[in-house]
């Protein structure tokens, strides 16, 4: 049976600077090789440096007076952050014994981004890997998975259409060699995201403003983003979260079905690895606000920095940096902005999970649906878009008739994969979430308890 292929620790993803020399070492030499092993150690969001990979984006761009600090999640290996979570559950499955190379195949339900992490840590870590998607994704994601090895099962639908990918999980759920990174469920997701997502974001925030953090805005998809606000809370109990949602499919917001455009957000359920309790607000964003403000960011830069009386490459810095859920994130963070009135001293944090080199395709189609968008339309689009207040698309969520109703749609869709009341009550609990936060440390000892080091046998190349 080939050897367990090791990885970092928790302690190690939130800051590489712990691991031992040798390792430390290996993994700045394999980010020159991809496929390298060793990049299982570069999974954190510190560049080389060790400061966290984070950009406050130009006021005279937001309009608003408090900083939007941006955690970019394409330098992680395989180009988004969502690796650090399937790294997490398939380590997590191998600790208990529940998962070994040459004997079980991985199977990756996902709308893109995981689907890409999984089929690329399945690759580094010697497992056959299937990827279950919508088959209206954007073509980049497809291409991805498969230059890591990975095959595709592809079902009807494009994003808000992912219960149909979790009801063809159940269907590989029937062979015990097939073990399922579910990312909606399974709580390494939670793990990962609060305690090296909220923890990273708390330390860039330190930089910034009053070194506090105001707010925190995510768009959920699996909701493991969302975790963050829960470590960021733990710091500072008055900070708000801000889920948001396409206003094409309002599910969080009011129960609303629908088909939308923003690739990873927006699946028509509240996950089981939604921690609501601690969720105070849900903004609806429109889904070609996102795509369009995508082209207006990416590809009008230069007309941009004239309009807003900006230096010539001002904006230069941010190019290849963002995707449509991340303009999505931007939206939701100016728009809370202004809506808690925050002021110079203020941060809010939000995240860019991958970058633009996975929507060419998507401009592509937004050109054949709307025509090209002239340029002296960038100014008024631009307006449109980013100045808008739109405060009938803001609810808040912490009365507790909201919180009831959040839970109810929880249950509706997890007790139909078999998940019981009792288990589901529980998460109505801080204490619940609190204790499976705090299982990171058994998880870390138990990984150092094992070989390090690189595996010596070669990888197939794809």
């Amino acid at each position: 049976m080939p050897t367990m292929i090791p990885g970092p620790t928790y302690a190690e993803m939130l800051d590489p600077r712990a691991l031992p020399p040798v390792l430390a070492q290996q993994a700045a030499a394999a980010r020159a090789n991809e496929l390298d092993t060793a990049n299982l150690f570069n999974i954190t969001w510190r560049a080389p440096g060790g400061e966290i990979r984070c950009e406050a984006l130009p006021k005279e761009f937001t309009g608003v007076r408090a900083n939007i600090l941006v955690l970019i999640g394409k330098p992680f290996p395989s180009g988004s952050h969502k690796v650090g979570p399937a790294y997490c559950t398939l380590l997590e499955g191998e600790l208990a014994g529940e998962i070994a190379p040459g004997v079980n195949t991985i199977i990756g339900p996902s709308t893109g981004n995981f689907g890409i992490g999984t089929a690329y840590i399945a690759h580094l870590k010697g497992y056959s890997a299937i990827v279950i998607m919508p088959d209206q994704m954007s073509a980049e994601r497809y291409q991805r998975i498969r230059q890591y090895g990975g095959d595709l099962d592809l079902t009807p639908g494009c994003e808000s259409d992912v219960i149909l990918v979790l009801e063809r999980t159940e269907h590989y759920k029937k062979d015990p060699r097939n073990k399922v990174l579910a990312q909606f469920e399974l709580l390494p997701n939670y793990r990962f995201h609060r305690y090296v997502t909220g923890r990273s974001a708390l330390e860039a925030a330190r930089n910034h403003g009053n070194g506090r953090v105001a707010a925190f805005v995510a768009a959920p998809g699996s909701a493991g983003t969302l975790a963050a606000g829960d470590e960021i809370k733990a710091h500072f109990p008055e900070a708000i979260v801000c889920a948001l949602e396409p206003r094409e499919c309002s599910t969080l917001f009011n129960n609303g079905r629908g088909t939308h455009r923003i690739e990873g957000i927006g699946d028509k359920m509240v996950t089981l690895i939604h921690n609501v309790l601690t969720t105070d607000y849900v903004m609806l964003i429109h889904d070609d606000d996102c795509v369009i403000g995508l082209d207006l960011l990416e590809c009008r830069q230069p007309i941009l920095e004239r309009t807003l009386g900006m230096p010539e490459g001002a904006l230069r810095r941010l190019r290849g940096l963002f995707g449509i859920s991340t303009v999505c994130n931007i939206l939701g963070s100016i728009r809370m902005a202004r809506h808690l009135d925050l002021g110079p001293g203020d941060n809010i944090v939000t995240i860019a999970t991958d970058g633009f080199d996975r929507y060419p395709s998507v401009l592509t189609n937004l050109a054949k649906r709307m025509g090209p968008l002239p340029a002296e339309q960038t100014s008024a689009w631009f307006e449109k878009i980013f100045r808008a207040a739109e405060p009938s698309g803001i609810l808040d969520v912490r009365p507790k008739e909201q919180k009831d109703r959040l839970f109810r749609y929880k249950e509706e869709v997890w007790t139909t994969f078999g998940y019981s009341r009792p288990y589901l009550d529980r998460m109505k609990s801080q204490s619940f979430w609190d204790a499976e936060f705090d299982r990171i440390h058994c998880i870390d000892e138990a990984l150092l308890r094992t070989p390090r080091g690189r595996n010596p046998g070669p990888l197939r190349t794809v």
